[in-house]
């Protein structure tokens, strides 16, 4: 049998980048809340918030070490598997993900030093502000390889002559129309992601009666951030599906299933999508609801999968059913902000260990949605590389062999389960520690300015009414 390379090396770099992407995801919005931490400890004094900003920047630490380690195997795909693409595309993505390494790895590897090791070695302030740069240097890494990516879905201010991608205009390819919302839409999810595993590793500590302060604290707090952050994405992901059928219609048509073009047409809640047949098998909608919802209009035209040449749709199956996890479990996630916010006011945010099970629950949640996302954004694309400007053939490195591309595609396989094994037993290691471990080192080195007691602040579990009395 022959080995198509140009379907295992997609199948190998989206395994690469699946892998990958949780844990850039989970950093982003980390490294925000141990800024947030780090704030009020620097204002408040309170060794409380001190305990869990060490004990999530350990968890943090071990986070950022895995996805730079993942992380580095993606660009040298891009020299092996794609390497037509890569000198195509050089004069952009050349410079582009240069900038991500100057302008953001390197800030973030500086001041993640000083974050780690400077506690007791620098001024409280200088600590601080190496918590901000590091949070920062996270958005500014997300932003460059967006901008790639997104370039890659809508170019925008290059020209394609003899092959090879000219520049015309550097601000029009790095702002490229789907860019702000596509960053939006990331940025949410990244604190949606760091915000539910706060959630449930404070829930499992609450259910088994650990560290019952601290994880009140940063429950509640986590809880009154999610209450907005979470029906905040369900109206950036929907302008960014506006943007993606003005500029990817074809994208679109497979997220909605659909494959005749139709005025009225139908939100599909289920169906089977059947490739060759070119149809549905079981489909289950609500009318005129995907009109209303991508064109304003009750009777708006949506334009279907068969306006485009076989060989230039998408694989509906996986784009539809991707979409629909994503959305399902961002609609789960706003019910679960919403009713903790509603028992936070209520005063029992704490008191129902069916709700603390549920947070504990919902830990893989915003991973699966978020890889969901990214089979929506990088399949709904096929088959091009650079959307309706090179396909995937031709921007395969041409000695390519299938044989090849299987034999690496094990080897990582192997090589980043072992990553994801080792990691887990770190972090299982120090989640099963707790922030008990961090108080008692904490009081070892004598570094509280106060014994460990509730101070209210915005966006603090005891500004919920009632619950003053229990933190």
């Amino acid at each position: 049998m022959e080995l198509d390379p140009v379907l295992l090396s997609r199948i190998q770099f989206a395994f690469v980048v699946s892998f990958h992407a949780i844990f850039p995801v989970f950093t982003i919005g980390l490294a925000s809340f141990i800024a947030f931490l780090e704030a009020l400890l620097f204002r408040t004094g309170n060794p409380v918030y001190e305990e869990l900003s060490r004990f999530w920047t350990k968890i943090f630490a071990v986070v950022f070490g895995m996805g730079v380690v993942s992380g580095i195997v993606m660009a040298f795909q891009f020299g092996t598997n794609w390497s037509a693409f890569s000198y195509a595309s050089a004069n952009f993505m050349g410079p582009v993900l240069s900038y991500e390494v100057i302008t953001a790895f390197f800030l973030e590897a500086v001041f993640l030093g000083i974050l780690l090791f400077g506690r007791d070695r620098v001024p409280t302030g200088m600590h601080l502000f190496s918590a901000i740069m590091v949070a920062l240097g996270t958005f500014i890494s997300s932003f460059w390889i967006l901008s790639a990516n997104s370039w890659m879905q809508t170019p925008a201010g290059v020209e394609l002559r003899e092959g090879i991608f000219h520049l015309t205009s550097w601000g029009e390819a790095i702002f490229n129309p789907s860019l702000g919302w596509r960053f939006a839409h990331f940025a949410i999810a990244a604190f949606l992601t760091g915000g539910f595993v706060v959630l449930g590793v404070s829930a499992w500590y609450l259910l088994n009666n650990r560290a019952v302060q601290s994880s009140r604290r940063a429950l509640g707090m986590t809880i009154a951030l999610l209450a907005v952050l979470a029906p905040t994405q369900l109206f950036v992901g929907d302008m960014h599906g506006l943007d993606s059928f003005e500029h990817q219609p074809a994208k679109v048509a497979a997220m909605e299933g659909a494959w005749e073009t139709k005025k009225g047409a139908p939100l599909l809640l289920f169906a089977l999508p059947d490739q060759q047949a070119e149809r549905n098998r079981l489909e289950v909608g609500i009318p005129n609801l995907a009109s209303l919802i991508l064109t304003h209009e009750m009777d708006g035209e949506v334009p279907g999968l068969k306006e485009w040449a076989p060989e230039e749709r998408p694989h509906m199956a996986t784009v539809f059913w991707s979409f629909r996890v994503m959305v399902g479990i961002g609609l789960i996630m706003i019910a679960v902000a919403l009713t903790g916010a509603v028992q936070g006011l209520r005063g029992k945010l704490f008191d129902s260990p069916r709700f603390l099970r549920l947070c504990y629950w919902m830990i893989p949640a915003p991973f699966i949605a978020v890889l969901a996302g990214w089979f929506v954004t990088e399949v709904g694309r096929q088959p091009w590389l650079v959307y309706g400007m090179m396909t995937l053939e031709e921007g395969i490195t041409p000695s390519l062999t299938g044989g090849m591309v299987l034999a690496t595609l094990i080897g990582y396989v192997l090589v980043y389960a072992a990553i994801f094994v080792a990691g887990l037993y770190y972090l299982t290691r120090i989640v099963q520690a707790g922030p008990e471990a961090v108080r008692s080192q904490i009081q070892a080195e004598g570094t509280p300015k106060r014994p460990f007691s509730a101070v209210d602040t915005p966006f603090d579990a005891s500004a919920f009414p009632g619950t003053q009395g229990r933190s």
